[in-house]
């Protein structure tokens, strides 16, 4: 059965009832959509901007963070949605130009920067009924977003939002709330009842390998440096002995110094204790490639701390690690040693045997690094049958070339048309962009973010049963990311159910429905960990 709806093309969009019920619960208040990656979140906002446009008239804007996924959102309303002319505004469209466009169109889809620009140049939201923020867990500290629905409060239009993780605590969620105008939020998952239907069952396998003799050496001789600076930082108190020294913990310390300094604090403590949180980054993140990635990947990072500490513009940090001994032994263990990481033979396996049971597989492969997708490119494309691509950001590092927004949406393009059959992702095929459903998904490593981990897996399971594969080497940060990422998903759906109740109970007493003052607090914190990716 089709969605019969005057303003929506007939036997264009399938009529589900989940949809149909997140739709009617936007159009009641303003609410936060979290539906998972590939459930169609997108199809609900095309049923409230119909239903907007067909009762209020006014104008429709939506809001997504990136020019491929505001191309994406136009080009699908454009296909599905009658009697409507769908314009795009991004930076690439002059200011005089866009504000004709604005004043000539009635459905703008566009980037949030743009707005808040043009915001600061006197466009009014006044005649705006419905405002959609995808990626919605962007809604926090400085982003465009937040600026943009501070415009549109004063405005008795809708505001909707959605995203598959707003975040983790409750604090984080309730300043996505708070910062959008929100005071609804309708979450669902696969396993409800009337999700399910439209879910196919999707296979998830933990395949644990061993860290190689020779790359523990390396990972025992960097250690007891990396432990010297976390001692030192723990004597200077500048961070607690009494939560583990993540990377994570280790950039918030550095947040709290760098905030001291800007506040007079004492320079020569401050300005070690950042030293010291720097070279501990450093070491820190040379282990954990060792642990997890091999050795190619810790000997082209130790390479490059090498080269940056005999640059004139190295930093202190760089030099007093590429200086001591425990460098110089690892360099010494590294040199001659082609060891290739056991998860990358049992990933070509994998792979091989994928494409050798069903030709037509599509297949994404995410690492977290860089150096890493580079490497599993060169191995998987060879193998027989395997036409592999990669999709990273557009920043070049060093020899090796960013993709720019076009060239990312051409690459799964590619895929979708068979053109290709193995994308090898870093986090940027994670958010957003239209993927092709894939027959397997790959975690070369896991990863210690409940969003992350939850739209990886939504690459596959959606027209099909889908099987999603982790690697995971035993004793490692690996580990604790697997079990970080499980644990803050379940932690996100606890809080999300808790928060929606309370705010069904104020509403049915008359009362603002949002916990204000407990969101305040975060309205103005960073982009965590949830969306840094």
């Amino acid at each position: 059965m089709f969605v019969n709806h005057p303003l929506i093309k007939p036997n264009s969009v399938r009529e589900r009832s989940y949809q149909r019920e997140l739709a009617d619960a936007c159009l009641r208040s303003s609410t936060l959509v979290v539906l998972p990656t590939g459930l169609g979140k997108t199809v609900i906002a095309l049923l409230v901007i119909a239903d907007v446009l067909r009762d209020n008239g006014g104008k429709v804007l939506f809001l997504a963070p990136t020019k491929p996924l505001v191309e994406q959102h136009a080009s699908f309303l454009r296909a599905n949605l009658m009697s409507r002319d769908v314009i795009m505004m991004t930076g690439e469209v002059e200011p005089a130009g866009r504000r004709a466009l604005w004043d000539e169109n009635d459905v703008i889809v566009s980037t949030p920067q743009v707005i808040a620009n043009d915001l600061r140049n006197g466009l009014d939201l006044g005649n705006v009924r419905l405002i959609i923020f995808d990626e919605a867990h962007r809604g926090v500290g400085d982003y465009a977003y937040v600026k943009v629905a501070e415009a549109y409060k004063a405005s008795k239009g809708r505001t909707m939002a959605i995203t598959a993780s707003p975040g983790v605590t409750k604090k984080k969620i309730l300043a996505v709330c708070e910062n959008l105008g929100l005071d609804n939020i309708e979450a669902r998952s696969e396993e409800d009842d009337n999700v399910s239907d439209y879910v196919f069952d999707i296979g998830l396998e933990r395949v644990e390998v061993e860290v190689p003799e020779r790359l523990k050496e390396v990972i025992g001789t960097l250690r007891p440096l990396h432990e010297s600076y976390i001692k030192q930082l723990v004597k200077m108190r500048a961070m607690s002995s009494k939560r583990p020294p993540t990377t994570m913990y280790l950039l918030e310390v550095s947040r709290s110094l760098q905030a001291r300094l800007r506040s007079g604090g004492n320079k020569g403590y401050l300005f070690r204790a950042l030293s010291l949180q720097a070279m501990a980054i450093k070491v820190g993140h040379a282990i954990e490639l060792a642990e997890t990635q091999g050795t190619d990947a810790v000997r082209a990072y130790l390479g490059s701390v090498k080269r940056e500490a005999g640059s004139s513009k190295g930093s202190k940090a760089s030099r007093a690690v590429a200086t001591s001994d425990e460098f110089a032994k690892a360099w010494e263990l590294l040199e001659g040693m082609e060891d290739e990481h056991p998860k990358m033979p049992l990933l070509a396996d994998l792979i091989s045997r994928q494409i050798a049971s069903k030709p037509s597989s599509r297949i994404m492969v995410f690492t977290n690094y860089r150096g890493s997708c580079e490497t599993v490119v060169g191995r998987l494309s060879e193998l027989d049958g395997a036409k592999v691509h990669k999709l990273v950001g557009q920043t070049d590092k060093g020899g090796d070339k960013g993709l720019r927004q076009k060239e990312q949406v051409e690459v799964l393009s590619r895929l979708r048309g068979g053109e290709i059959n193995v994308v090898v992702a870093t986090c940027v095929g994670e958010e957003g962009l239209d993927v092709a459903d894939t027959d397997l998904v790959v975690f070369y490593e896991p990863v210690p973010s409940a969003i992350r981990s939850i739209q990886r897996r939504g690459r596959t399971g959606r027209t099909a049963p889908g099987r999603v594969v982790i690697f995971i080497t035993k004793g490692t940060r690996d580990e604790m990311s697997m079990s970080t990422s499980t644990a803050k998903e379940g932690t996100m759906k606890r809080n999300l159910a808790r928060i929606k109740k309370q705010m069904d109970a104020r509403r049915a007493m008359g009362e603002v429905p949002i916990e204000r003052a407990l969101a305040r607090c975060a309205a103005n914190s960073p982009i965590d960990e949830e969306v840094d990716c």
